[in-house]
């Protein structure tokens, strides 16, 4: 059937902010659904309010709303807009959850909307428990034991009898926020009390624990014509129990049998024709080992995170044809490469994901994995074997090891080994390799992970090869060998005593290279050359090298915090103006979730770990012209220096200029002799200069260790002891590894992105935190244009970047923080050398596309050139406000507090032209409770007391309830306003405010901390806990407060009487 003809508009909800459990993944297919409803001529509305994705740049859709993703804005945008139908299916849970609103409330009826792919019955029917248990009988699928309960008593009486243990899952979560497993009545009742709150249905389903069954995952496809194909099957090594976003994951799946394969294949396309769903869907099956016993875990009636997966790993664009599916269109009808869609795509390599989590950042956080997703990213890697692509994917992670090594391990037992795998963690693949090293028995092994012995088997190949590597040194034929098992030249270099260069240099001697093969969908049984290629050591190479002038850009690998999607947007712009400008661009990249890795944005796609070996055999083959590598955040700029000491071109910023700026002599230099303020400090390299240094320079201090990302590690000290404790305990502090030790300086913080092309500078914007200096720029309100500083501040701010720009000799794109006292005195706090985490924000607040310009200036066309004269152009009429997102409740144990450590996932945006109501929506954006009544707990330190007073004394006028602990009420008190005291939880030995947070009685925590006592066990960190688990609004900094009561002040219609003044 051809496209419809009688829809013209259509309204596509994006998934809005990076949060853990719905990332990018969502914005690669979200991207691909506008562009493919584009290019079949219809009008596409976009809203959708993360600006950091490529999804909301204006050239993607039609119109771009970014607004918040709330119902009442929705609805507005639809009454506004009239489209004739909206896509709910690519916005993740958030798109799905909002089309389920706007039917139940009539909004769709009213504005004669209609839902398309999927229909609002089949969403229904898969995401309602109830709904999709009867749904599952009626078809004679087998579905777990289960029930439904509102409250607590139903919840554990159905436990009991179904049997402990159990597995609770909220409704209407996402990442599967608030679940897990409770094996007795006392866990269960813990569980069900926070279950119950998270859900926004009061839902809870109790269900019987498989814990250690296969978990199988299908990607299947349907169109109107009830043609359905299964895309690809995929299986997670962790058995059930950890999320499969958490999980190990391989595709094709390696243990099932022919019989298993089949049973599980017909069972998800029977449940996708019953369901009638249109277009694509993921279904999880649960398997018992032993048996042919299968359950069916989940259907997902949307593209999900596995989608991006699945389609990165056959090369099936399931986004772009569950589009055109949407639109009526048929699998048949819709071409991919040149092979019609409705071919089921075959594998002839291995596919591993891995995920990456945030624990090296929070090092107190619990690293234990469970149906809560906790990881940030993943990495995909693709191999001929499963043992090569398993190496590969641990060398894409970037966590400091380069293969299934890790040396945390080395001092631990067997016995405490097999103890510590009993639990899925970040790291047990290291721990069960470890255990091989120990010759313990695989069945051991298995026992305690109930991990399928062939996974077993394949680590126990590489770490019984690491011997014949010790034994052989400098083999050629072992090289051979372990090369084509996918071993690292720096591991291999570790065991010979030599460096990744030398080894790379003995291969170069001997030829000892890999060829490229491609990504076939149909495993050549149709001829089609798609651009997508992975590296294996075998004989034909089928990656054709053009004659046309090519450059490489490197990516950004997994995301993870502080180095997130941001980085993606820099990366694909530049892969569009290179080939504007006419050049081949190639992309190197390992994540799977991005636009930069599909594909169709790039003339070749190697989909390969960013280290130096695996860029280096891509340079070897291509013979590029240059390489850009400051696009790619710190993993792109790390690879600079040894590249280029292997004589690669690298064009734009070269390693000379980032070195000045991210060396602390060659900057201290740098600065000297311009003349520009910074905060006084010093390298140390050992503990007791650092103590010496600090005491000169006097407390506060900020430290940080050199060269990092995101302020991994950064802490303000005030005092001696602190700072042992940070040197001792922090970071590893060597000649090597200097740490930083500066003055810390109060004032407001400010930043701006620029262009410099050697002789000109431009500067887009300049961005105003709403938080001071001491909390991470990631991390703060930031807003464009400034709100507060004075002109001499901004003079100042233009000035010094010009100079940098010009000293430093940065081409394209870099990024300066600064600091402004209360004198207007400006000191510079850094300078990257690099596109940073603001440009996309800033790029679409100012209109002006800076990848772009930068891209061109780094291809050598000066600004001038581009028609860009002035240094700084007018200052936007309209407010343009960022507001972090943060994913607190997914990682327990973690301090919430606001440190110069970076703790956001994502970023909203909110833009008006009244300052308050652009605060007001961008916080709304965010995700964060707004409510203009209510209670108010304040615990505050005593050096915040008076600041803090005119703050809450708004929130007293505004009507609020204050609340507070003894100390800070006698002072409110004091001053006249009515406060109740709470009791304290260590010193009274009471939980009444963990109770009333629980219940919901509280608004908003405002809790700050004394630096010079350290605080991170204290009453404080548990009441911060509290208030995440229970999703209320929490500050760490009066600077927000203060912005949250301009905003309610604007909401809320004040009261007087008739005689008042």
């Amino acid at each position: 059937m051809p496209k419809r003809t009688d829809i013209h508009k259509i309204l596509v909800i994006g998934s809005g902010p990076i949060v853990i459990g719905q990332a990018a993944e969502f914005d690669y297919s979200g991207t691909q659904a506008c562009l493919s409803l584009k290019e079949e001529g219809y009008e596409v509305v976009l809203i959708n309010s993360n600006p950091a994705t490529i999804m909301t740049d204006t050239q993607i859709a039609d119109k771009v709303y970014m607004e918040p993703l709330t119902l009442e804005y929705v609805a507005r945008i639809i009454r506004h807009e009239r489209p004739d139908a909206i896509l709910p299916s690519l916005g993740g849970q958030t798109g799905l959850n909002l089309a389920v609103q706007l039917a139940k409330k009539g909004v769709l009826k009213e504005c004669d909307v209609e839902i398309l792919g999927t229909r609002f019955e089949a969403i229904e029917r898969a995401e309602d428990r109830e709904l999709f248990k009867e749904l599952c009988e009626s078809l004679g699928e087998p579905v777990l034991p289960s029930d439904i309960c509102d409250n607590l008593e139903d919840g554990l009486r159905i436990a009991e009898e179904i049997g402990y243990p159990v597995v609770l899952r909220p409704a209407f979560t996402l990442g599967g926020t608030g679940g897990g497993f409770a094996d007795d009545e006392a866990e269960c009742r813990i569980m069900l009390k926070n279950a119950l709150a998270l859900s926004p249905v009061h839902q809870v389903l109790v269900e019987k624990s498989i814990k250690g069954y296969k978990e199988i995952e299908y990607e299947v496809m349907r169109d109107a014509n009830d043609t359905a194909i299964t895309i690809c099957n995929m299986e997670n090594i962790d058995p059930v129990g950890i999320h499969t976003g958490d999980s190990i994951v391989v595709c094709p799946s390696q243990t099932l049998t022919n019989k298993e394969y089949q049973m599980l294949r017909d069972s998800a396309l029977r449940i996708i024709r019953e369901l009638k769903i249109e277009g694509g869907c993921n279904v999880q099956f649960a398997l018992d080992p032993h048996s042919f016993q299968y359950y069916l875990i989940e259907v997902n009636p949307r593209v999900s995170r596995s989608s991006a997966l699945a389609s990165k790993a056959s090369g099936y664009p399931i986004a772009r044809v569950s589009a055109k599916i949407a639109v009526g269109l048929h699998l048949d009808e819709i071409p991919i490469a040149n092979t019609p869609a409705s071919f089921e795509p075959t594998l002839d390599y291995v596919v591993t994901k891995i995920a990456r989590f945030p624990f090296d950042k929070f090092a107190d956080a619990n690293n234990s994995l469970n149906t809560q997703m906790k990881a940030t990213g993943e990495v995909m890697a693709i191999g001929r074997t499963l043992e090569e692509s398993i190496l590969k994917a641990v060398r894409s992670l970037e966590t400091g090891v380069c293969h299934i090594y890790n040396k945390k391990f080395d001092s631990y037992t067997a016995a405490q080994l097999l103890d510590y795998i009993k639990i899925g963690t970040d790291d047990r693949l290291y721990a069960i390799a470890q255990l091989i090293r120990l010759n313990v028995d695989p069945v051991l092994i298995y026992n305690a992970t109930k991990i399928d012995m062939l996974f077993i088997e394949k680590i126990k190949n590489i770490v019984e090869f690491e011997r014949v590597i010790q034994e052989n040194k400098g083999s050629v034929e072992v090289l051979k060998d372990a090369k084509k098992m996918g071993v690292s030249d720096k591991y291999i270099g570790m065991c010979w005593d030599m460096s990744e260069g030398d080894i790379f240099k003995l291969r170069k001697a001997n030829k000892i290279f890999p060829v490229y093969k491609m990504i076939d969908t149909c495993a050549s049984e149709f001829d089609s050359y798609v651009p997508y290629f992975y590296s294996t050591y075998e004989e034909e190479n089928e990656s054709i090298v053009s004659d046309k002038k090519k450059i490489i850009v490197l990516g950004s690998g997994p995301i993870r915090i502080g180095q997130g999607v941001e980085f993606d947007y820099s990366t694909v712009h530049a892969i569009w103006s290179i080939r504007d400008a006419g050049y081949e661009a190639i992309i190197i990249n390992n994540n799977p979730e991005t636009v930069s890795t599909d594909y169709t944005t790039s003339d070749k796609l190697y989909f390969e770990p960013l280290t130096v070996e695996d860029v280096m055999n891509v340079i070897e083959l291509e013979n590029p012209l240059g390489i850009v590598v400051s696009l790619g955040g710190q993993t792109a700029i790390n690879l600079a220096p040894p590249l280029d000491a292997l004589g690669v071109p690298i064009i734009g910023t070269d390693v000379e200029a980032i070195d000045r700026a991210e060396n602390r002599d060659s900057f201290e230099k740098v600065m000297n002799e311009l003349g520009i303020p910074q905060p006084k400090g010093l390298a140390v390299t050992d503990i007791e200069e650092g103590v010496r240094v600090a005491e000169k320079i006097g407390y506060p201090v900020l430290v940080r260790p050199s060269f990092v990302l995101g302020g991994r590690a950064m802490q303000i000290v005030a005092n001696e002891e602190s700072l042992r404790h940070y040197l001792q305990t922090a970071v590893e502090i060597n000649t090597e590894q200097p740490v930083l030790v500066d003055k810390y300086i109060m004032g407001k913080e400010l930043e701006v992105d620029a262009i410099c092309d050697g002789t000109d500078v431009f500067i887009p914007g300049i961005m105003e935190h709403v938080e001071r200096t001491g909390v991470h720029s990631g991390d703060s309100i930031s807003i464009y244009p400034t709100f507060s500083v004075s002109k001499a501040v901004k003079d100042k701010i233009i000035d010094y970047t010009v100079k940098l720009g010009k000293a430093i000799n940065i081409v394209g794109l870099f990024n300066i923080q600064f600091i402004a006292d209360d004198q207007d005195d400006v000191y510079v706090i850094e300078v990257n050398p690099r596109s940073s985490r603001t440009v996309p924000f800033l790029s679409k607040a100012t209109s002006i596309p800076m990848a772009d310009i930068a891209t061109r200036v780094i291809l050598g066309h000066s600004l001038k050139e581009q028609g860009i004269t002035e240094v700084y152009p007018a200052e936007k009429n309209r407010w343009y406000v960022k507001a972090p997102a943060f994913s607190f409740s997914k990682l327990k144990g973690m301090d919430t507090y606001l440190s110069p450590e970076m703790k956001s996932t994502g970023e909203a945006i909110g833009y008006d032209k009244s300052l308050t109501r652009a605060l007001y929506k961008a916080i709304q954006a965010s995700g964060m409770n707004v409510s203009n009544y209510g209670t108010v707990l304040v615990t505050i330190a005593d050096n915040d007391k008076e600041t803090a007073l005119p703050l809450i004394r708004r929130f007293y006028d505004l009507g609020f309830n204050i609340e507070a602990t003894e100390g800070t009420a006698k002072f409110l008190k004091k001053h006249g306003i009515r406060t109740r005291i709470r009791a304290k939880l260590t010193e009274d030995d009471s939980d009444e405010i963990l109770k009333a947070l629980r219940q919901g009685h509280i608004s908003y925590v405002i809790n700050t901390i004394d630096i010079s006592h350290g605080d991170s066990h204290s009453d404080g960190s548990e009441i911060r806990r509290a208030a995440v688990e229970n999703n209320v609004t929490m500050f760490t900094s009066l600077d927000t407060v203060k912005v949250l009561l301009d905003v309610l002040e604007e909401i809320t219609l004040g009261v007087s009487t008739i005689d008042a003044e």
